[in-house]
């Protein structure tokens, strides 16, 4: 994956707004809004965050959230059981999805 995930380009993300400067900064802000204190801790959002990155493959996000959570004090043990909800929550999905795949098959062995 080296040509397409570069541990370097996690510092161009202030720049995804490159090309469309109204919608970068709309996103920051909605970013900074959804991900900063508010009912929820940091710490929260954090793990949050963290589980949500891992399930969702982005080797960028996991770095950025791991050293966020590392920041908060938030201990290994603690990120680890986050990304284990995230794996959870994924596998339940895939299974869930399997109703189509019964669906399917009960209607052609009819």
């Amino acid at each position: 994956m080296g040509d397409y995930y570069d541990k370097k380009d996690l510092a161009d993300f202030a720049n995804i707004g490159e090309f469309a400067p109204e919608q970068g900064s709309a996103f920051f802000d909605y970013y900074a809004k959804a991900t900063g204190e508010g009912r929820l801790t940091a710490r929260e959002k954090g793990l949050i965050a963290l589980a949500v990155a891992t399930t969702q493959n982005c080797p960028y996000c996991i770095d950025a959230w791991t050293n966020a959570c590392l920041s908060l004090g938030v201990p290994r043990e603690e990120m680890m059981e986050a990304v284990h909800v995230g794996a959870a929550m994924m596998a339940g999905i895939t299974l869930a999805h399997a109703t189509q795949m019964r669906k399917i098959v009960k209607k052609k062995e009819m």
